[in-house]
């Protein structure tokens, strides 16, 4: 079963510069808690417990968050301050985490390809925390897990968007067999609104099988000397079968300074302020 789910966090964050200068964008807090800690913490729901994280340079401060922080610890040890990090000891104690190198930036497929060192000939789940996905039930990558139990093949989350957002976005068309859930034909890498074959697109969730990386390999950079993850995917939907759903939830672009403003606001009247309260009352 799927136990793997790799991070790809090597982007400098240009658009939160200066902000990214010295500082993963992945640790801009959300109120009180790094956005790449809301994806791990969905994929420790999904059941995905082995987290990988393809890294660059300035990104230690990933490493760190992850780990036990011994002098932190030990100063509010016995403190009322001591219960703010319960919810990362959480993540700590029920997830691994290890860490490689994307040396160079190519595109989000040479990203999940450099991945393959950490999850192996096996099937995982990828994640990108710019998009922060959030609802009261299961999680996006909770759903897209029961698919694959059933299916047994990819699967890329997918939310309908206007028409002219469609150029930022991988954008889906297929045959759809349920209602939600679509069997690609076609998927084209950020076109111009008038060449979109739908107007569903893709987000930062993915189940993935491991010939995968094959294709990867296969598949030539596109624009800007980048290996696109969605011509990888197009190549495998027409061997096999990929799969795109529609999921239930809520997705905020965390890239974005207007998405980031948008989720932090979010956030804090619907997750932290009932947390806190929560804690309060500990």
């Amino acid at each position: 079963m799927l136990k793997k789910c790799l991070f790809p966090v090597a982007g400098y964050g240009t658009r939160f510069l200066p902000a990214t200068k010295a500082m993963p964008k992945e640790m801009l807090p959300l109120v009180n808690k790094p956005l790449v800690q809301y994806g791990v913490e969905e994929a420790i729901e999904a059941g995905l417990s082995e987290i990988g994280f393809v890294t660059g340079r300035g990104k230690r401060a990933i490493e760190d968050h992850f780990d036990t922080n011994f002098e932190l610890e030990h100063q509010i040890s016995g403190t009322g301050k001591e219960k703010y990090l319960d919810s990362v000891r959480r993540v700590i104690d029920k997830a691994s985490f290890s860490y490689t190198r994307q040396g160079e930036m190519r595109g989000l497929g040479d990203a999940i390809l450099q991945g393959q060192r950490l999850v192996g000939d096996e099937a995982f789940a990828v994640v990108l925390a710019d998009d922060l996905c959030l609802n009261d039930g299961l999680g996006v990558l909770g759903q897209m897990v029961e698919l694959y139990k059933q299916f047994r093949c990819s699967i890329v989350a997918v939310e309908e968007v206007p028409r002219e957002q469609i150029h930022k976005f991988g954008v889906i068309a297929g045959n759809e067999i349920k209602p939600g859930l679509w069997q690609v034909t076609d998927m084209v890498e950020k076109p111009p609104a008038e060449e979109a074959p739908s107007n569903m697109a893709i987000i930062g969730r993915y189940i993935l099988t491991p010939d995968i990386f094959d294709l990867i390999r296969e598949t030539p950079p596109g624009k800007n000397g980048e290996v696109q993850i969605t011509d990888a995917l197009l190549a495998q939907a027409q061997r096999g079968c990929v799969l795109a759903y529609n999921f239930k939830g809520r997705r905020f672009d965390c890239g974005s300074v207007d998405g980031f403003i948008e989720a932090t606001n979010y956030v804090y009247e619907n997750v932290y302020l009932p947390e806190q309260a929560e804690l309060e009352n500990k």
